[in-house]
């Protein structure tokens, strides 16, 4: 590691944010190492199956690269960048990211870590990628298309030259500009006295990713720093898809120009309207409160103006004044490098870096819970039943061969037939379980029948041909209309079916639990609810979108064409999940049972055999019994470590935000 590498780990550690990301990662070594534990015993006791090594390997994968992601948005000159760089970036002891007056930031730019690369680099997209029928999503996954240049880390003056390519742009042709969806007269024409421009200047890069080893990129942060409100109108995918799947959105302000008309565009078409109304992880930034601070003036008065502002801001956007930072993003990063502790804290970037800390990281540290421990927590259980049954099993014949001393043959005898009379019972319930299976196999199929791919893109297909041709307003709203109310009730169907599959399952769990005295399962149900409910999302935006002023003043073709293939990727992509998360539901519903049916099956005839051997002499009573004893032993050792493991997810379990 590099003396500069080494001088960032360092003021890292003495920074709130960087600590919290620094225990944000060890969190999830620990669960790593736990689910690798899991796995480790899996094979060492030959209890793993294709199922659970797919479940483990997603949960791996899924844990390793799950980021948190922070956006920033903001229109033109508020100081987006200026104050990325105070927060995260002031250790390299100059801006490293282009923050000069005016226009900077011309294109969406990622900064992340990149663990299968072997060097730093910027990769561009160009602008003319825009004409593309390919979503952003699918353009990130062809090499070909990005321009890739490399970053030295270990040369400051590199890298803050490199980053200048981002913020490069061209001039061109009104009408190019136009075909491109970044010119129209009415946003940008002319009047009489002032008539249009011949050319536009437009950003070189449609889409900028910056991938280098900074701690807390390491770790896991990925910054997205977006610039104004004509980007966001002209991509959708950044409304409809980046900034709502953000953990946090920092939306910025100017001191000396308060909320403006833009701002208040911004605000309400492009990011309340795509974050489900709801204000979590949602923090509105009143930067350069630094052009507030007047000498002539007492601090009191001071701090009087700035609440002023943060209030009448807040106000505008519909906010508490809570939820609005006043911070100096400027002096926040002159005090960092010069180590002003007295600065620093005059420009109250503390107060916004512990909110990150202290509520979006535990935020996110709960969505990682839910969505994949919680899953696998359920797995280990599935493990333990099974192993559980057969120890209580176990422990009950024990108790009758532990009797069986000093009592004669018939007492044997009757053990032996009371073993048979269960046998049989067991093996007729089996063969109704495997008729019960096939009547299961046959929802399933219809289930998935209208919730895979092949449906949607009918559905989709349909659409295209329905609105081709057809780009009227009218047109539009009635094609998405049918589009939206067609994939529901696709939606609805599956979750019926899944009720069925359910009831069926549950009735089978039940009559093996009061019959044979299998271990209790709570049959979890399929929830398909929060699939629909963002079909019902994404119909809310695309009206939404639709309506926004930069979607009905820019060329309509060109913006139709764009929401269509981002919003019909989104919606394919919600299908793709819930037929996912369909199968690994319905996998770990039927599995736990065929595994405690089979471990019942070979108790039966295990116990039958040594009742027989019993029975042809009382002198195998004593070896039968420490063969037995022995295996105990092991099922107990074998219920401790998964306990063990239970446990040890428990107490990962994420605090509350404070």
């Amino acid at each position: 590691m590099s003396t500069n590498a080494l001088d960032i780990n360092k003021a890292l550690q003495q920074d709130r944010f960087g600590s919290q990301m620094a225990a944000f990662a060890q969190w999830k070594t620990e669960l790593i190492q736990t689910i690798r534990r899991y796995q480790e015993w899996l094979t060492q006791h030959d209890k793993s199956s294709p199922e659970i090594e797919l479940r483990i390997f997603d949960a791996l994968k899924a844990i390793d690269s799950d980021n948190l992601n922070i956006a920033f948005v903001a229109e033109f000159s508020r100081g987006k960048t200026e104050l990325i760089n105070a927060i995260f970036f002031a250790n390299y002891g100059r801006r490293l990211l282009p923050s000069e007056a005016g226009r900077t930031t011309m294109c969406p730019t990622e900064l992340f870590y990149d663990k299968t690369k072997d060097q730093s680099f910027i990769k561009l997209l160009p602008v003319e990628t825009r004409l593309s029928d390919a979503s952003l999503s699918e353009l990130k996954n062809e090499e070909s298309y990005w321009t890739e240049l490399p970053l030295d880390i270990d040369s400051p003056d590199q890298m803050a030259a490199a980053f200048q390519e981002v913020v490069k742009t061209k001039n061109v042709p009104a009408d190019e500009a136009e075909k491109l969806g970044l010119y129209s007269e009415e946003l940008h024409g002319g009047d009489e006295a002032t008539p249009a421009p011949d050319t536009i200047e437009i950003p070189m890069w449609r889409h900028a990713l910056i991938s280098f080893p900074h701690p807390l990129l390491k770790q896991g942060l990925v910054i997205l720093d977006t610039p104004g409100l004509n980007a966001l109108g002209s991509e959708p995918e950044l409304t409809l898809n980046m900034l709502p799947s953000a953990q946090a959105v920092l939306f910025i302000l100017s001191a000396d120009t308060g909320v403006t008309k833009s701002d208040l565009d911004m605000w309400k078409n492009h990011i309340m309207a795509f974050r489900d109304k709801k204000q979590n992880g949602l923090v509105a930034v009143l930067n350069k409160i630094d052009i507030l601070w007047d000498e002539m003036k007492k601090p009191e008065e001071v701090l009087t103006s700035i609440e002023e502002q943060r209030t009448t801001s807040a106000a505008m956007l519909g906010i508490d004044d809570s939820s609005v930072y006043p911070v100096s993003a400027q002096k926040a990063l002159l005090a960092k490098t010069k180590r002003d502790d007295k600065l620093l804290e005059q420009s109250n970037i503390l107060a916004l870096e512990s909110l990150l800390a202290n509520e979006i990281l535990p935020t996110k540290q709960q969505v990682i819970w839910n969505s994949i421990v919680v899953g696998l927590d359920q797995s280990i259980n599935n493990t333990y039943d099974p192993i559980a049954g057969k120890l209580q099993d176990l422990t009950r014949q024990q108790e009758q061969l532990e009797a069986l001393r000093g009592k004669n043959e018939d007492v044997v005898q009757q053990l032996l037939q009371k073993a048979k009379e269960q046998k049989v019972a067991y093996y007729e319930s089996v063969k109704n379980f495997q008729a019960s299976r096939r009547r299961l196999a046959t929802q399933a199929k219809v289930m998935f029948n209208t919730l895979g791919m092949d449906a949607i893109d009918v559905i989709i297909e349909k659409t295209r041909q329905d609105m081709s041709g057809s780009w009227t307003t009218n047109g539009m709203k009635k094609g998405m209309t049918l589009f939206f109310e067609s994939s529901r009730e696709a939606m609805q169907i599956a979750e019926r079916h899944a009720d069925e599959i359910h009831k069926l399952i549950e009735g089978i769990y039940r009559r093996f639990h009061e019959e044979h005295g299998l271990k209790s399962h709570k049959a979890p149900k399929f929830n398909i609810q929060p699939h629909i409910a963002e079909l019902d999302q994404l119909a809310i935006k695309a009206e939404e979108f639709r309506n926004s002023p930069i979607s009905t003043m820019a060329e309509q073709s060109f913006v139709v064409k764009k929401f269509f293939i981002s919003l019909v990727s989104h919606v394919r992509n919600t299908f793709g999940n819930a037929n996912r998360e369909a199968d690994a539901w319905l996998k770990e519903l039927i599995n736990p049972l065929v595994i405690q049916i089979q471990e019942k099956r070979t108790s039966i005839d295990k116990y039958m055999e040594t009742l027989n051997k019993i029975k042809e002499s009382k002198n195998n009573l004593e070896g039968q019994l420490k063969t037995l004893n022995k295996e105990l032993a092991q099922l107990e050792e074998q219920t401790s470590a998964l306990e063990s493991m239970r446990k040890t997810l428990q107490n990962c379990t994420p605090p509350p935000p404070e």
